[in-house]
């Protein structure tokens, strides 16, 4: 058993050693939602499994705050109403459930974060696809070879590596630089 956590923690730290290459991306990506936010924008975030539940981490640590006391700010996790998600599924596929919503909720200025680990889920594609017509901001956290994520954004942030369980790791700390600068962006406001 020493074995298999000893291989697990050497794993996880082989892949984050790593991270360090993303630090323009992340950058990036950070000054998009910030911009976002000072405008009175807001972040729409999704994907699917483990990707779902890094979506709703982030909008809570947007909404309430990451460590800083702030203001509230505005993101949505578009994996959370099951009533939603089940009646866009039934009436338009699956492959839209994120796509319909974007349509609905997103505005000019505002920031899509789609969470993939392979770059490669049908239903986030879809709504990342529409963001440059509605004039949003698209932000990509994936992994493997980024899929469809490497065209598809203003920003791929793609852990390189094919072990899902690193790359969704990797995403939370990813997520957590980034709502760490919105919270220094927002001290005190």
């Amino acid at each position: 058993m020493n074995i298999i956590i000893k291989k697990e923690f050497n794993d996880h730290i082989k892949i984050a050693n790593l991270l360090h290459k993303l630090t323009d991306d992340v950058e990036s990506a950070s000054m998009a939602c910030i911009d976002c936010l000072k405008k009175d924008g807001k972040i729409l975030i999704f994907g699917n499994g483990g990707s779902a539940s890094d979506a709703q981490h982030i909008a809570a640590e947007i909404v309430g705050r990451y460590k800083t006391e702030r203001m509230g700010l505005a993101a949505i996790a578009l994996n959370t109403d099951t009533s939603l998600l089940t009646a866009i599924s039934n009436d338009f596929g699956y492959d839209n459930v994120f796509k319909r919503q974007v349509e609905a909720l997103a505005n000019n200025g505002d920031v899509l974060i789609g969470i993939s680990t392979g770059g490669s889920s049908p239903n986030v594609i879809n709504a990342l696809k529409i963001a440059k017509d509605l004039g949003c901001k698209s932000i990509g956290l994936s992994g493997k070879d980024g899929g469809e994520f490497n065209k598809l954004c203003d920003v791929n942030i793609l852990v390189t590596s094919e072990d899902t369980a690193r790359i969704q790791e990797m995403h939370i700390v990813i997520a957590h630089t980034i709502c760490h600068l919105i919270d220094q962006a927002f001290d005190g406001t």
